[in-house]
């Protein structure tokens, strides 16, 4: 049923409030410089129809360097960088413990697991493998027993584990264990 002249006046409330909140955030200049840095445009203009939600968290690296402080083995080694005690390991610019070049994971198995899961089912990875998968980890992560780790996290898949082809070598037709019963054909004509 259409009751005439009460048709809009939701949409039309909606509409006022996405505008009258995207003022108010472009009158708060350092959240705004703060979304510039992150590459994130606030635009105001008109509006027709707008609904969004944007959640700010922490990256899974700035996670990893947070928890770095309260594992006591990690701690220990940023006091031997410090020292120049430890040459294979250094402290990045975000003052990320770094082991090779690599982020070091501290012994805390939520956050272990939160990069295993993000390693092994994004979109781009497609549920690799456990040699896959460990080679596209150990690129940028590092944290003792991590090949066992990431081996018993994939052995849990049944799904990977069946749908990854064995490898196996291709043999040639001639098997010289067979006994042949009649010479193999040869051509007859001569050739010159």
């Amino acid at each position: 049923m259409v009751v005439v002249g009460k048709v809009n006046v939701v949409a039309d409330a909606l509409s006022r409030k996405v505008a009258h909140s995207a003022a108010l955030i472009t009158k708060q200049v350092q959240f705004c410089k703060d979304l510039e840095r992150v590459e994130i445009a606030v635009a105001v203009g008109e509006v027709t129809s707008q609904l969004a939600q944007l959640t700010v968290q922490p990256t899974l690296r700035q996670q990893i360097i947070d928890a770095q402080q309260s594992d006591p083995d990690l701690v220990q080694k940023c006091r031997q960088v410090g020292l120049g005690q430890a040459s294979e390991f250094f402290v990045s610019v975000d003052k990320g413990l770094l082991y090779q070049g690599r982020l070091c994971v501290p012994a805390d198995d939520g956050l272990k697991g939160e990069l295993l899961v993000e390693a092994h089912n994004s979109l781009f990875s497609m549920h690799p493998g456990s040699t896959k998968m460990y080679q596209d980890v150990k690129r940028y992560y590092w944290w003792p027993d991590m090949k066992r780790e990431i081996a018993e996290y994939v052995s849990r898949f049944l799904v990977c584990q069946q749908v990854k082809a064995p490898r196996q070598k291709i043999t040639s037709c001639y098997n010289p264990s067979i006994i042949y019963l009649s010479p193999p054909k040869t051509s007859s004509r001569k050739l010159r």
